[in-house]
């Protein structure tokens, strides 16, 4: 395998050891969830098998950040309920939240935090959904950062 052919060390973060210890973290759970993962047409998936079902990150890796921004144009558009997460909550980001899921892009990648196989309340402080896919979001983003 080529590394074209690859995901990238910033994609694969989001089934890195420190993801999973925040969502580990977020819902207070005992261990990191068990993950999965897979890599096709430049899109890298990690399935976290919660004990109340899966949550899906995802990341898409666009030639350039022209190309990121018109795929998640494009997401945007296509997905109900989407509302643009503005102010600082969007961290200088152009992002968008639907009440189970959030979505980044950056540089040359577009995030997304799919929470929607998930009950509305998880974990022992009923975390909703979209508070999850912020925070999980959010999270792998500082990863990036650094």
């Amino acid at each position: 395998m080529t590394p074209a052919d690859s995901p990238s060390a910033a994609a694969k973060m989001v089934c890195g050891e420190e993801t999973r210890n925040n969502i580990a973290r977020i819902l207070a759970l005992a261990s990191p969830p068990r993950t999965t993962d897979s890599w096709a047409d430049k899109l890298y998936t990690c399935t976290y098998a919660l004990p109340e079902g899966p949550l899906v990150l995802s990341v898409k890796e666009a030639p350039d950040p022209a190309a990121a921004r018109a795929f998640f144009d494009k997401q945007q558009q296509s997905t109900g309920q989407a509302a643009p997460i503005e102010g600082l909550a969007n961290l200088g980001f152009p992002a968008f939240q639907t009440p189970a899921s959030a979505v980044f892009a950056k540089d040359n990648f577009v995030l997304t935090v799919d929470a929607s196989a998930l009950p509305a309340g998880l974990g022992p402080h009923q975390v909703s959904r979209d508070a999850l896919a912020y925070q999980a979001a959010t999270a792998v983003l500082a990863c990036w950062s650094e």
